[in-house]
């Protein structure tokens, strides 16, 4: 595969990709709590899209175009990214970011090792499976850390699977969408640049005019510092999944829930608690399985 824009350099590519993994967690984990923090939620994610549309067509100047087999899977991530950000701000406007971040994020693991094995054909070792599952019980628990959730609050629990089951289907496809496309930055810069404007657009739809009056004062500069983070986060990742085990990379790339814990605590003020330090804990211990199962 060509070097691009966003490739990283190839001597030590094996040992860089859980690397690149964890960086994108972090990145990914920030941006989402950036985006929760705004008030208006829809505000603030038409601003995240908009901002890394304006990067896209700069990397889509930068890389070449991805290869023709590789279109079919780029215009379906496209469409399930997008999907999965209305999931997942519908899930924001009606729950706490410290719940359903994780719900949204804690079936993508075990989902993708599933697909990436039916569907993809990849091979999974009993280690990294084990790996997997771990980190799933942990994510699992710290999304139902606060106990059984009631009624009230199946809408908001529905959204945020529906994301989960969004994040494991563009994974698959993204992950074998790379690998025809003979560029990484190219096809980043294609995803990004197709998906990022729809959301904007369904804003304006809904609000019109007084869509803007939502932008005021650091609202602005935190959207695209959101929509910066949220593109080098996936471009991160893509890169990974071009050179690595789709499962685990899906898994690795899950600890953002950790981090989220960490940001729902200090900026939100959440509880953490024993539940959630010990879920925390379980998905560590996950990711060192997963690690040392790595052949």
């Amino acid at each position: 595969m060509p070097e691009t824009a966003l490739a990283l350099p190839g001597g030590g590519a094996a040992a860089s990709v859980p690397v690149a993994v964890l960086a994108a967690a972090v990145l990914h984990a920030v941006w989402n709590g950036l985006a929760h923090r705004i008030q208006d939620k829809l505000v603030g994610f038409a601003l995240i899209n908009l901002a890394y549309t304006a990067c896209a067509l700069v990397l889509v100047a930068l890389n070449p175009l991805p290869a023709a087999e590789s279109w079919p899977l780029l215009l379906a991530s496209v469409t399930m990214q997008v999907t999965s950000q209305v999931l997942l701000l519908r899930a924001y406007q009606l729950g706490d970011f410290g719940q359903m971040y994780p719900i949204a994020r804690g079936s993508a693991p075990l989902l993708v090792a599933l697909l990436s094995v039916t569907v993809l054909g990849q091979g999974l070792g009993g280690g990294e499976l084990l790996g997997v599952l771990v980190i799933s019980c942990g994510l699992i628990g710290l999304a139902f850390a606060k106990g059984i959730p009631g009624r009230a609050q199946l809408p908001a629990l529905g959204a945020a699977a529906g994301t989960g089951v969004m994040i494991a289907a563009y994974t698959v496809s993204d992950g074998s969408g790379v690998r025809h496309a003979g560029t990484v930055g190219g096809y980043v810069a294609w995803l990004f640049l197709l998906q990022g404007p729809v959301l904007a657009l369904i804003a304006w739809m809904r609000r019109g005019r007084s869509l803007l009056a939502g932008c005021r004062g650091s609202v602005v500069p935190v959207g695209i510092v959101g929509g910066v983070l949220s593109l080098t986060a996936y471009g991160l990742v893509v890169w990974a999944q071009s050179r690595g085990n789709l499962a685990t990379i899906a898994a690795l790339r899950e600890t953002s829930i950790v981090i989220a814990a960490v940001i729902a605590t200090v900026v939100f003020r959440e509880r953490l608690g024993r539940l959630r330090m010990t879920a925390s804990a379980t998905v560590l211990a996950g990711i060192v399985v997963l690690e040392l199962a790595r052949p």
